[in-house]
This record gives structure tokens, C-alpha cells and sequence, in this order.
């Protein structure tokens, strides 16, 4: 990992961290690469499992008999991955992070930097089983404690190359997006480890496994764009006035889409008890508030949101 940071104010710094393919493969969840080749998740097993003739074949004998043929496949793809991953590693791409903390508290829906830059958020529709509604922003501490708090603003991208690789092979390129597609997940799954551990620091003794991490064990949340909580992509144009998309390799278009398609962007919120949960489909009353919190007009923000109307 390469790392630089840059202190923009007192209560603002930005980090960027460069990692390389061999440094992001150990935070790959394979899970969900296969997921997206149409495999069960049992699939994601193979990257926990001895590269051992013995083992292997262990592992398809677990299978039921009319499944093995589709287990053997999983094997030619995983093994077909790695390859490529070395290939990239030695072609020298990578991925880079680029990570915002910011001193910050809650008012009301919305997130309150000290610079006075705010990041309207959206309440949860259906109320829990406890009868509870959440937003985001009920993480971060009010305003009104005159304590400030701290959240953190990301955004990740695998080198853009790497998604155009092989356009002339279906298979192999399609093995590159959805490699591209992990890689930069796993590099701000690092950066955000590293954050809780070193940069940011609230969590200095942790220590999880790959398997905990995968599975949110860590303390705090992180919500990215276009996820249940944070629904609305254009998000991503406050975001990136504050921590620079492009230094990281990434545009957006008029919607708030990013490019490369291999990015991710959100939040990073480090409260004990914050929790992931799905806005749902917003009420009028909400939309309305929510663009006048955003100082848009609703018309032209409801674009944003026709996926949940």
C-alpha cells in the first residue's frame, strides 16, 4: 500500500491509499464473485480451501451427485481468476482509495460538517419490530450535545483499464469486469480496515478474520451509494465536492453514476450500535422535505428515485 494525506483544514483530512492486485486478493470475497457467474454461494468456500488436488476433490464430493459437474466448473473458474489476478499483478494495476474525515454531528435527517457543508439522508418507511425508524444521522452525535463527532466520506476504483482488458475474448473480458468489480470492494474494504485500526483509530486492537470481516463483524457501518439507506444516487455529487472523485479515478455522469463501473462510493460511520437498514419506498411528505433539504426542486430530483416511486 502507498498512502498520502492531506490535510485540507482542521477539522477536514483526506487520505488516499494506492494498493496493488496482490495486496487487495487476500480481501476479495469470492462469494460474491460468484454470485455474479450465476454460482451458489457454496461457491465462495474455495477460497478457504487447500489448493490440494486432495482437498479439491474433497470439496466436489460434498456436493450432491447431480451438482459435481457444476462444482468442477467453479474450480475452472476460480483457477482461471487467480491467473488473471497474477497477470494484473504483473502488469502492475491496482486500486485506490480515497477516504474523507470529517468532524461532524447530526441535525435533524441531516449529517452537519464543520465547514457547514451538510449530506441530507432518508428515513426509514417501515418501522422495525421495536417500532423504530432509522436514519443514518441518528449515528452521529446531535448537534445539540455540542460534542463534535467525526464520520467518513469514501470513494474506490479499480484501475479503468482493467475493465476494457480482453475485449476481443468474451469470457476473459467479462472475467476481468467482475474481477474489477471485487477488486474494488476489496480495496476499501482494506482502506476502511486500516481506517478503523490506524487512521481514524476507534478501533485500534481489532482483529477479525477475512470470514468476520466479509460478514460487517467490524464495529461501525458502511453504507455506500446506492445501497437500502443510501438510495439516492445523486448523492454522489455532494460526496464528491468533498472528497474528489477524480483523484481517485472517478466521474460521474449526469444521473450520479460512476465510472469506471468498477467504483464504490458512501459512508463510514463508526457509532456502536449503527446498523444497515432499507428506507423502502418514500412517502410525499418525506420526498418533499427531502428536496428542500437538498435546495432542489422535487421534480428534478424525483429521477433520482424511480427505482423506489
Amino acid at each position: 500500500m502507498t498512502h498520502d494525506l492531506q490535510t485540507v483544514s482542521q477539522t477536514l483530512c483526506v487520505h488516499t491509499a494506492r494498493f496493488t492486485v496482490a495486496e487487495l486478493a487476500d480481501y476479495i470475497d469470492w462469494l460474491y464473485f460468484f454470485h455474479a457467474w450465476g454460482f451458489p454461494p457454496k461457491c465462495g468456500e474455495l477460497a478457504h480451501i487447500h489448493n490440494c488436488m486432495g482437498c479439491r476433490q474433497a470439496w466436489i464430493a460434498s456436493w450432491p451427485a447431480q451438482q459435481q459437474e457444476k462444482a468442477r466448473e467453479a474450480i475452472r473458474l476460480f483457477e482461471d481468476a487467480c491467473e488473471m489476478l497474477r497477470q494484473l499483478e504483473a502488469d502492475g494495476y491496482g486500486a485506490t482509495a480515497r477516504i474523507a474525515l470529517s468532524s461532524a454531528n447530526s441535525e435533524g435527517d441531516d449529517i452537519l460538517l464543520a465547514d457547514g457543508r451538510r449530506i441530507p439522508l432518508l428515513r426509514q418507511q417501515q418501522p422495525t419490530a421495536e417500532g423504530l425508524c432509522f436514519c443514518l444521522s441518528d449515528f452521529v452525535r446531535p448537534a445539540t450535545h455540542g460534542i463534535p463527532d467525526r464520520i467518513g466520506i469514501f470513494v474506490s476504483c479499480t484501475d479503468h483499464a482493467v475493465e476494457q482488458l480482453y475485449s476481443e475474448d468474451g469470457y476473459r473480458h467479462l472475467l476481468a469486469q467482475t474481477l474489477a468489480d471485487r477488486m474494488a470492494e476489496a480495496c476499501i474494504e482494506q482502506a476502511h480496515e486500516y481506517t478503523r485500526r490506524s487512521w481514524w483509530g476507534y478501533a485500534p486492537h481489532e482483529h477479525l478474520s477475512k470470514r468476520q470481516l466479509f460478514a460487517g463483524k467490524f464495529q461501525g457501518i458502511r453504507p455506500a451509494v446506492g445501497y437500502p439507506s443510501l438510495p439516492d444516487q445523486s448523492l454522489n455529487f455532494i460526496l464528491d465536492g468533498i472528497v474528489d472523485f477524480s483523484r481517485a479515478g472517478v466521474t460521474l455522469t449526469e444521473n450520479g453514476a460512476m465510472k469506471p463501473h468498477a467504483s464504490t462510493s458512501g459512508l463510514m460511520i463508526a457509532h456502536p450500535q449503527a446498523q444497515h437498514f432499507s428506507v423502502g419506498q418514500i412517502g410525499e411528505d418525506q420526498f418533499a422535505d427531502y428536496a428542500r433539504r437538498r435546495a432542489m426542486e422535487p421534480a428534478a430530483l424525483r429521477r433520482f428515485f424511480r427505482h423506489i416511486q
